[in-house]
């Protein structure tokens, strides 16, 4: 068995032991769930409350490790695994770390999600950053457009290009913390950015690509 692999499932058995050891300390409606401005407006009832979030994570990690093995090009994954276990134990440490903060807030240690969310979320866009600047082409890890699936250069180029980027949009991420009221923005617009650009970038380096392959050709 993989480190990483025990690694994550002792952040899974540390999710339900937390849920455990807090039972008989949450009221039985449970804050789950905020507004942008750090409000409360969704509840769950106790057990639901308690073990939602374990149940998520353990889900999550199946999935992310069931990806190795049945992706196409399962052995491109191989030749980046180490970042993508990180990034596996890095995404499941955040989780359990909100997971703590539900619980935390139910029994009044009232931790302002708009302070620790952000931090947590830049840090997890920082590390996906090295991540995709690492990935080689696969169907499930990575910027996967059309073009960056159809091309092993376009796919280097824009993963490289939106590894750098990801990475200025989870320090602009972290600094959310410090301006709680507008949290989200700081998150949000930067992500979504990234996105949109790698997409267009694409297909630019993939219609330069086609223009030079027939430019050999008639040459």
């Amino acid at each position: 068995m993989r480190k990483a692999t025990l690694e994550v499932t002792g952040l899974i058995i540390l999710s339900f032991i937390l849920s455990i050891y807090f039972y008989p300390h949450v009221p039985e409606q449970m804050a789950t769930h905020w507004n942008s401005q750090g409000e409360v407006d969704g509840y769950m009832s106790k057990l639901w409350g308690l073990f939602f979030m374990p149940a998520v994570i353990t889900g999550l990690t199946v999935m992310f490790l069931m990806i190795p093995r049945i992706d196409p090009k399962k052995e491109n994954i191989e030749k980046f695994r180490k970042y993508y276990d990180r990034f596996i134990i890095i995404f499941i440490l955040f989780m359990v770390a909100v997971h703590l903060q539900i619980l935390l807030w139910n029994i009044g240690i009232r931790i302002n999600p708009n302070t620790v969310l952000p931090a947590g979320i830049g840090l997890l866009f920082y590390y996906t950053g090295s991540l995709m600047e690492n990935a080689e082409r696969n169907w499930f890890i990575g910027i996967r457009t059309p073009w960056t699936l159809s091309s092993d250069r376009v796919w280097r180029k824009t993963n490289r290009i939106g590894g750098k980027l990801f990475r200025l949009a989870g320090i602009t991420a972290i600094l959310g913390s410090f301006f709680t009221g507008f949290a989200v923005i700081f998150v949000i617009l930067p992500a979504l950015f990234v996105a949109g650009f790698t997409v267009v970038y694409s297909y630019v380096e993939y219609q330069k690509e086609l223009k030079d392959t027939d430019f050999q050709i008639k040459t």
